[in-house]
Order: C-alpha cells, then sequence, then structure tokens
C-alpha cells in the first residue's frame, strides 16, 4: 500500500516546532506495514493542502493520503475544507468514528472538524494534530486501510467477509 503523509502545521512548517505527529504516523503506518511514497510538512493555507493531496493522489497515485493537524476551530485550521473540495466521496463513517475514539481521550475531540473520503482510486483522511490523538485515530484506522483501498480500487469484490473468522458472516 502507496501511503503519504501530510502535516498541516503552520509552526511545524516554519522549522518551530519538531513534527511530532507526522513522524508519530509515519511509524504507525510502516507497522501496517505500507510503503511511505510521500512526506510533507505544510503551512495551515488551504491551497497548498490542495496542491499536495491533488499531486499525491493525481501524479503519485498514493493509494491513501493521511493528514494530521489544523482539524480544529481556530480560525487557521481549514484542513478539513480543502480536503472537502477535492474529494468525489465523503466517507463520514470514519471521521465519526476517530472523533468517538478521541472522545474516549479528551471530551475536546468533539471539536475536531477532520473528513474523510475518496478521490479518484485513493482515501484521503484527516487526523488530529497531538501526537496522543493521532495514536488513538490509528488504532481505528490501521485495520480498515488495505480493505478500504481494496474496495476503492476494485480488488475487494465482497465486504461480507468476517475477518476475524475468515468466512462469510452466513457462517459458509
Amino acid at each position: 500500500m502507496r501511503v503519504g503523509i501530510v502535516t498541516v502545521s503552520d509552526r511545524s512548517s516554519q522549522g518551530l516546532r519538531e513534527d511530532l505527529s507526522g513522524k508519530l504516523l509515519a511509524e504507525l503506518v510502516r507497522k501496517i506495514p505500507a510503503e511511505i511514497v510521500a512526506r510533507q510538512v505544510v503551512p495551515d493555507e488551504k491551497n497548498r493542502i490542495q496542491a499536495v493531496l491533488i499531486s499525491w493522489v493525481d501524479d503519485l497515485d498514493c493509494e491513501v493520503v493521511l493528514t494530521t493537524g489544523g482539524t480544529g476551530i481556530a480560525a487557521r485550521d481549514v484542513t478539513p475544507e480543502a480536503t472537502s473540495e477535492i474529494l468525489e466521496k465523503e466517507i463520514p463513517g470514519v471521521s465519526e468514528a476517530l472523533r468517538q475514539v478521541g472522545q474516549q481521550q479528551t471530551p475536546r475531540a468533539v471539536l475536531s472538524r477532520g473528513v474523510a473520503g475518496v478521490r479518484k482510486r485513493s482515501l484521503i483522511v484527516n487526523l488530529p494534530g497531538s501526537p496522543e490523538a493521532v495514536r488513538e485515530a490509528f488504532k481505528i484506522l490501521g485495520p480498515l486501510l488495505a480493505h478500504a483501498v481494496g474496495l476503492i480500487r476494485g480488488t475487494v469484490m465482497d465486504c461480507r467477509t468476517d475477518e476475524r473468522k475468515g468466512r462469510r458472516k452466513n457462517g459458509t
């Protein structure tokens, strides 16, 4: 699986803060295992975020692009808007699940506005910006990635497989 990781942070893009969340996300992705084909830090600017997402999906053929940061309600948090405008299909259940797992750690997780969806043949998911939130979100997201990519790319044709038992849910 080919994965790109975008950290959205004004301070990290200026070298004023280490990109701990992007680094952690890369470590978690490698354990799936998956290949990280691109990693970049960009400022909280909608056009810059969109340019990276579009390029990585359209030109690099990343199967998954994960963003971290810029999902809150501060004035410069624009990652969800940047992402939504380039998606062809949203997957609200993914974002809802990430917020739900975040709520178990802090009630402030409900302030996250991250989105998830499909552009062309790629999955794009916004994760929160803190390392702990990334770690918790990835517990939900990590196991879903290969199946989601298979559905998007047409290599998985049957969603009825019970992955825990390796057989169809009806027992056959």
